[in-house]
């Protein structure tokens, strides 16, 4: 498992026993960072530099990037939920502030709903969050039996070149993307080298395309308890979005305030689904309004 370290921070792995992280930044409040499917925490060094300079950051690595771990092992996201729970329970120092991207910001969101007391904040990036009637749908391609072959990521997911000699070149390719149109050049090389790990010929992809696809089929069907759970949700809570994003809609935002008016949405504009990797300093600054109004421990 290989995660790059933060340039103008201390990146530390923790002990083999403990649920694999990297820990950067300082004595301010502990902040736990939980990245998206298919996105090692090494794709936000950006967004974690900014957030390292006032908090002790710990970016998670969850299940897919642990060594040996099986993709069977999960079977929906609420396991990757009850990985954070335990790691945030074996912290010290008061409630923390939890920072997700996408998987990561659902991962977090249902954390917090089983047990508010352990957080301080939530800043949900693009949470995966469907209404009820796609979580319905989803249920019914599950038990036809063809989640895999018709859900629209998991086949390309699974088709994901997983070795490269250039990365030269793989910029070249990855630049004309249109998925990529609002990434600079350097948030460009950010990923790419967040995705990759050397290897003796050269470079290999680091997150698994079977641990991706496994993610994506896993995800959703069961996600009627966070709708439950949101009209209760206390925990102050920001979810930031992308204007273009095809994940996070604009119509979701809406029903998410109508069921809890304490729960405040941010839009970034020339964003997608992809906003904390294109627009890592907006995301930065938006978290930092947000942490200036938690309580103090």
């Amino acid at each position: 498992m290989d995660s790059k370290a933060v340039p103008g921070v201390t990146g530390q792995r923790t002990a083999p026993d403990a649920m694999p992280r990297m820990v950067f930044g300082g004595r301010g409040r502990t902040l736990v960072f939980l990245h998206a499917n298919g996105y090692p925490p090494a794709c936000y060094r950006h967004l974690i530099a900014t957030l390292a300079l006032d908090h002790h950051v710990i970016a998670v690595l969850q299940r897919p990037l642990w060594p040996g771990a099986k993709p069977e092992s999960v079977h929906s996201w609420s396991v990757l939920s009850d990985d954070l729970l335990q790691l945030v329970a074996k912290e010290h120092g008061g409630p923390m502030i939890a920072v997700g991207h996408s998987l990561g910001a659902t991962v977090a969101l249902r954390a917090a709903l089983r047990e508010p007391d352990r957080f301080a904040a939530l800043i949900l990036i693009e949470p995966v969050l469907n209404p009820p009637h796609v979580i319905l749908m989803w249920n019914l391609v599950r038990a036809l039996g063809v989640g895999y072959r018709l859900h629209p990521m998991i086949q390309g997911a699974l088709r994901r070149r997983r070795a490269f000699d250039s990365m030269a070149r793989v910029y070249e390719a990855y630049r004309s993307r249109r998925v990529f149109r609002h990434f600079s050049d350097d948030d460009l090389r950010t990923y790419i080298d967040g995705i990759t790990a050397p290897t003796a010929g050269g470079h290999r992809l680091v997150y698994s395309p079977e641990w991706e696809a496994r993610v994506y089929y896993t995800a959703i069907w069961n996600d009627w308890d966070l709708w439950k759970g949101i009209p209760a949700l206390r925990v102050p809570t920001l979810i930031i979005h992308g204007a273009e994003s095809e994940t996070f809609w604009s119509s979701t935002a809406e029903v998410v305030k109508a069921r809890n008016s304490r729960i405040k949405v941010a839009t970034i504009p020339a964003a997608t689904h992809l906003a904390p990797l294109e627009r890592p300093r907006e995301v930065a600054k938006l978290c930092a309004h947000a942490f200036a109004e938690i309580r103090p421990i």
